[in-house]
């Protein structure tokens, strides 16, 4: 028989929890801004003079490498004299996350001030790590479109059950600055799997990393999030977690980290990094030009939503450029949902003999079996008018040798390539969330040195030792590669097959 008292004390607690409400929040009279570029820093003596023999440029540089990706990050921390924001929509408590904090804390440590917005939906499970975090006089934690209640999860389920449409839009930009000079934007989050340091999956991802006056657009927008209504100090949704008492834990927990066997491996990957010992030295690659934009969502987005006026900017203008393609336009595109309106954009420009190609995640590297399903909708009426696709297949070399061992790949890269130079980096996908509900960003770069190495990793992610390329064969759906021509979804098992088959009946499509 049901226990009628712990159902009522499950109920009780449900209802109470549901009702839980934000403290009060208004986008601040005189907003905090991030200290200006300078003259007195490592960073400033490093990238000042190469600004100023490039006026009016900045400068750009592809990061398709976990292992560099991780170790720009680790270095311009240590570098960082006068302030690091860090912007990201996961921050996982894992190896790489927990060196990432560590190398934020030391930063601290040494007067620098760092910012720190994260956002919710994952933060909310590490809560106590950012409270803490936030207990050091130069660590500020804000937390964006927060869940009132901050642990349990019954009162998590009615929260979301009562606010859905709210806490539905989230904040889905990943940027990484130090001392205002340097930059890191795209797709990837913090945490082994964005690193190439897991021993299970890891993401296929891509960064851009900025210096010049492009690095104060993006500080812009960083600002502008921070002192959004939408982010709360996290002291304000609870004032008693961000103790010094918590600070000090936290503190060993990562003093241990560090010491420990695996940190070995961590080090030798930053010091072997070419990348890195290049810009340490003053001499690292990159590309200078004037013709750049970075773009990004109005936080207001996560409050309003499209149907109140706040659409994505960043698809606007993807739009604009993309209007003026002459010759091709490549996507690689993890979660890709063109939608009716979509496919036909991709269709008329294939039927003006433009080369369309996509690149996205298969059944089995899918990490969201939902997406999948809307894109199963399309994908056949976009290979009949004339767009290529690719789907990545679960173990590619890439993939293979991890920091820990043999492992999986998924591809979660957002990038565009537009005739061959003009070059889209960011954390928008293709479908509906990213459109509608998520606050996204990304750097536009017209280059033909950028745009030709950009198409060199559609070219490589997408050779058939990486993906099978999808074609028709007397009207119906092949996978091939260089081996074998399959005729349903590769290595995805039924149960993975049978829910996309349901999920793709379902009216969620605006969800995904």
């Amino acid at each position: 028989m049901i226990n009628l008292g712990r159902l009522l004390v499950l109920t009780t607690c449900f209802a109470l929890n549901a009702c839980q409400q934000l403290p009060a929040r208004e986008e601040p009279v005189n907003p905090e801004v991030a200290a200006a570029a300078g003259t007195s820093t490592e960073l400033d003596g490093m990238m000042l003079p190469v600004e100023q023999g490039n006026p009016g440029k900045s400068a750009f540089r592809l990061v398709d490498d976990g292992y560099e990706a991780f170790a720009l990050r680790m270095q311009s921390a240590r570098l960082a004299q006068r302030s690091l924001d860090v912007q990201t929509y996961i921050w996982h408590p894992d190896t790489a996350g927990a060196f990432l904090a560590y190398a934020l804390l030391q930063a601290a440590e040494r007067g620098v001030k760092v910012r720190i917005l994260v956002d919710d939906m994952d933060a909310r499970q590490h809560h106590y790590a950012f409270a803490a975090l936030s207990a050091h006089r130069n660590v500020s934690v804000r937390i964006f479109n927060p869940f009132a209640s901050r642990s349990g999860f019954l009162s998590k389920l009615g929260e979301g059950s009562r606010r859905f449409g709210e806490l539905n839009r989230r904040m889905h930009n990943k940027t990484w600055i130090a001392d205002n000079r340097i930059a890191l934007a795209g797709g990837r989050n913090l945490g082994n799997e964005y690193f190439n340091a897991s021993d299970e999956v890891n993401f296929v991802d891509l960064d851009m990393a900025m210096i010049g006056p492009v690095v104060r657009d993006v500080s812009d927008s960083f600002d502008r999030y921070w002192n959004a209504r939408s982010s709360y100090p996290v002291e304000l949704l609870s004032p008693e977690d961000g103790s010094a008492e918590a600070l000090e834990r936290l503190r060993g927990q990562l003093d241990r980290l560090v010491a420990s066997e695996t940190s070995t491996r961590y080090a030798k990957a930053l010091h072997d990094d070419p990348a890195i010992q290049q810009l340490v030295k003053g001499n690292w690659p990159m590309r200078w030009t004037d013709q750049y934009q970075f773009w990004s969502d109005n936080p207001r987005k996560a409050l309003l939503g499209e149907e109140q006026g706040q659409g994505s900017e960043v698809l606007a203008n993807l739009l604009r450029e993309i209007a003026s393609v002459q010759q091709s336009l490549w996507i690689i595109s993890p979660y890709f949902v063109p939608g009716v309106q979509g496919s036909e954009r991709l269709t008329s420009l294939a039927a003006r003999e433009v080369d369309v190609r996509v690149i996205t995640n298969s059944l089995a590297t899918n990490d969201v079996i939902a997406v999948h399903s809307g894109y199963e909708k399309y994908r056949q009426g976009l290979l009949e008018h004339g767009v290529s696709l690719w789907e990545l297949k679960p173990i590619n070399e890439q993939a293979k040798s991890s920091l820990f061992g043999s492992s999986g790949a998924s591809l979660h890269t957002k990038a565009l390539v537009m005739d061959g130079e003009g070059a889209f980096v960011g954390s928008y996908n293709l479908d509906p969330r990213s459109t509608a509900l998520n606050t996204e960003q990304g750097i536009f770069v017209r280059d033909p040195v950028i745009g030709s190495q950009l198409q060199a990793l559609f070219v490589s992610q997408s050779a058939p030792r990486h993906a099978w390329r999808l074609k028709l064969h007397d009207g119906d759906l092949i996978w091939t590669d260089d081996d074998q021509q399959l005729s349903s979804e590769p290595e995805a098992g039924w149960p993975r097959r049978f829910i996309s088959t349901i999920l793709k009946w379902l009216p969620i499509e605006r969800q995904l």
